[in-house]
């Protein structure tokens, strides 16, 4: 089996993250149980290109129990739990090509040797994956029945590329799923945002001026836990809609300029470029903290500060110090890249499963439905969505009401009216 992970010797303590992951993911393990049975991906040649975490590795073991013959690599050159990785190739016999660390060269030659499988179905956290192959590797798209795609960015770049007629095989947008948003973006970033810029700082958050850019479902994840931390939250927004959303859930919105000048924390996710810019670092004051946990490091533009600051050198893992004109010092963390990952261990496994679960039942109805679809960016099926979210509450232990035959009747009926 080919493979590149930093060293197999930590796979024991990967095997005990994985399983610690699991407990926590009942929803995953209740369709990797079906999947054992039924073996719905039988022999089907799958890449991914996702965060490698423990919770990733359970997805993983999910696909194959499927009888998918998978294979693995990084999204994020900084997000890779080297331990899992490990694991994922000595316990699980499951190809993995990921080090945390790993430079740009490294980034993508690992995510090439993962397209070497010669996929049927791609598994995207970025668009990367799909992104390569369209670019460089078109002579194989003919093997791709169709792919599946987990965040933001990622949807973002795909339905682009469909509307100008490049996008090859037809995408599920995990990502869209509303059984995603609730936990990922919303309860999963939201957490492990401030988890990453806690471990990496140790700073106290309450009476700190705390600014979000984005007030998307992971802006209004941070701006929850943010508040609920004490700290004074401002938002940064273009939307109207958002902007007005965000004032009237109370928290202050203010333009990108204005709010450089009070942060103390600056957390950027938008998925857009260059959201702190320039002009921005020439008016942020003493000791501010810039972050990102958009996905890619573009947010911040880190060129530039590099260029405006005197020097810089890091001063914690993770935290880079820029000393500016006159003698302001700015904090850089986790390199722009998702603070969450890079700083942290990403989100709990308890948000994973949802996602995860998505992730499976999605390539499954790929594998069923390809030959059907466009070369277009779909969204999770609805009942996808809701047997996911019937199987997680039942996990909770938790029962809701059914219609009745009239209540039913009343919703389907233009009769009854008043």
């Amino acid at each position: 089996m080919d493979y590149d992970v930093k060293d197999l010797g930590l796979a024991e303590d990967g095997k005990k993250r994985i399983e610690w992951a699991e407990k926590d993911m009942p929803v995953l393990g209740l369709i990797k149980e079906r999947f054992a049975n039924e073996k719905p991906l039988k022999d089907v040649k799958l890449a991914a290109c996702l965060h490698v975490t423990s919770e990733t590795a359970n997805l993983m073991r999910t696909l194959k129990a499927g009888g998918a013959d998978v294979v693995l690599c990084a999204s994020n050159p900084l997000s890779t739990q080297d331990d899992v990785a490990a694991s994922l190739v000595k316990d699980y016999g499951i190809p993995v090509f990921a080090i945390k660390g790993e430079d740009e060269t490294t980034y993508y030659n690992h995510i090439k040797a993962a397209l070497d499988h010669r996929p049927k179905i791609t598994m995207d956290d970025g668009a990367d994956l799909v992104s390569v192959l369209h670019t460089e590797r078109a002579d194989e798209l003919a093997d791709v029945i169709g792919g599946t795609e987990e965040t933001t960015t990622g949807v973002i770049r795909l339905k682009s590329m469909a509307e100008q007629g490049v996008l090859k095989y037809p995408i599920v947008a995990v990502n869209d799923a509303q059984t995603k948003h609730f936990f990922d973006n919303r309860y999963g970033t939201g957490q492990s945002t401030i988890d990453g810029i806690l471990r990496a700082t140790n700073v106290l958050l309450a009476g700190k001026t705390f600014v979000i850019s984005g007030y998307g479902w992971c802006g209004r994840g941070v701006a929850m836990r943010a508040r609920g931390m004490g700290a004074n939250v401002i938002i940064t927004e273009i939307d109207p809609l958002k902007a007005l959303e965000a004032v009237m859930d109370g928290f202050r919105v203010l333009p990108s300029i204005e709010a450089a000048m009070v942060a103390d924390v600056w957390v950027t996710v938008s998925g857009d470029l260059h959201v702190i810019d320039e002009r921005h670092f020439k008016v942020m004051k003493n000791g501010a903290i810039i972050c990102n946990s958009g996905h890619f490091n573009v947010e911040i533009n880190i060129p530039a500060l590099e260029q405006m600051a005197i020097s810089h050198k890091p001063v914690r893992p993770f935290v880079e110090e820029y000393l500016m004109d006159g003698g302001r010092r700015i904090y850089l963390l986790a390199d722009g890249r998702l603070v969450n990952l890079a700083a942290a261990e990403g989100h709990p496994a308890s948000v994973m499963d949802m996602s995860f679960a998505n992730q499976s039942l999605s390539a499954e109805y790929m594998l069923a439905n390809a030959e059907r679809l466009e070369n277009k960016v779909y969204g999770v099926p609805g009942e996808i969505d809701s047997s996911i979210a019937r199987l997680k509450l039942d996990s909770m232990g938790i029962k809701i009401d059914q219609l009745t035959q009239e209540q039913d009747k009343y919703l389907h009926s233009w009769e009854m009216g008043t």
